[in-house]
């Protein structure tokens, strides 16, 4: 599944925000990673099967502080599957397995032989 993170990094100077880019970049799946913000210390990742926790993670052993800010799915790809619900499996025989009936007593008056 796409989707996009935006990740907020701590970075004082041009050189962090390479070391950051260049561990971003290198993570597996991740497609496109820029620079937002006012101060640029937001990344904003884009890629197919990216762990943002795991990300996160290795920018704060690699770089300082990180904070995952949001993740969302990338909306420019919408496949509609139209499923058919699955069939209920319909009995042949709708007949209990068995029948109760009740059998009369021999003695009404005292159902009980021993007495």
């Amino acid at each position: 599944m796409k989707q996009t993170m935006v990740v907020k990094v701590t970075m004082s100077d041009e050189k962090s925000r390479s070391k950051a880019l260049k561990v971003v970049v290198g993570f597996s799946g991740v497609e496109s990673a820029s620079l937002k913000g006012d101060d640029k210390s937001q990344i904003e990742v884009t890629g197919d099967g990216v762990d943002a926790v795991q990300l996160t993670s290795r920018l704060r052993k690699s770089v300082g502080h990180a904070e995952l800010v949001s993740v969302s799915a990338v909306g420019g790809e919408k496949k509609e599957e139209a499923k058919d619900p699955p069939a209920a499996y319909v009995w042949p025989y709708n007949q209990p397995l068995y029948v109760y009936q009740e059998l009369p007593y021999a003695h009404q008056q005292d159902p009980c032989s021993i007495m």
